[in-house]
């Protein structure tokens, strides 16, 4: 038997993405109507469980993919700036929320670590210098670390080093103030705070088949039960 159910927000899976994106809205107007349905029974356990991702948070620090090599050999980092600044803002975003008791176990959520990068070869060991020198002139990259020095990697890196040619071409940069971020954990502590209010609704075991838009304007949306069917 099917029923229609009416919101002003439907967001399909229940991650990291759909939590951060329920609770600025809900944030923004308490009133909104949410519902959130993920077809597994419970919520965080795929792309934002804690062994399915890096847990970086895309700070732009060691993400090598950011800055591209042009073939002039200059190295872009327009995208790490982006990057980079919107980490930010979403550390100052999860800060508020353990603030206001959204998350109530920091400490299980982010912590700092190390970021670290290291390249193999002439080629790569000048790519690797020339951004190190671009990123170092913006005050979000200061205190990155150079280095090519295979001592001085070793003590950052030793499993890398292990049994590496002494002559080896080898550069490594070094960020201390990177973070280990637990998606899984930000996402349940944050979807259990919305969802302690009647405007936000978790549906979990519920398989979106379908989405369209009508005429209206609205969206329908498909979406089975898979526990009553």
């Amino acid at each position: 038997m099917s029923k229609i159910i009416e919101c002003d927000v439907v967001l399909i899976w229940a991650g990291i993405m759909s939590a951060t994106l329920a609770t600025l809205l809900h944030e923004l107007d308490s009133s909104l109507s949410i519902d959130i349905y993920e077809q597994l029974d419970t919520v965080a356990a795929e792309s934002s469980a804690v062994g399915n991702n890096a847990g970086t948070g895309h700070s732009a620090f060691w993400e090598l993919n950011y800055t591209p090599e042009r073939a002039n050999g200059e190295v872009d980092i327009t995208k790490a700036i982006s990057v980079a600044e919107s980490c930010e803002v979403s550390k100052q975003f999860r800060a508020s929320m353990v603030k206001k008791w959204a998350i109530q176990y920091p400490r299980l959520c982010i912590n700092r670590i190390p970021h670290c990068s290291v390249v193999f070869g002439e080629k790569n060991v000048k790519f690797l210098k020339t951004r190190h020198e671009n990123m170092s002139k913006y005050p979000m990259f200061t205190g990155m670390e150079y280095t090519e020095n295979h001592a001085r990697i070793r003590e950052r890196m030793p499993l890398i080093m292990k049994h590496r040619d002494p002559n080896q071409s080898i550069a490594a940069t070094y960020m201390n103030i990177g973070t280990d971020i637990n998606f899984a954990a930000i996402t349940r502590g944050l979807i259990d705070h919305i969802t302690s209010t009647p405007q936000v609704r978790l549906h979990l075991k519920h398989h979106v088949s379908d989405l369209s838009k009508q005429p209206s304007g609205q969206r329908k949306v498909t979406v089975h039960d898979q526990i009553t069917g």
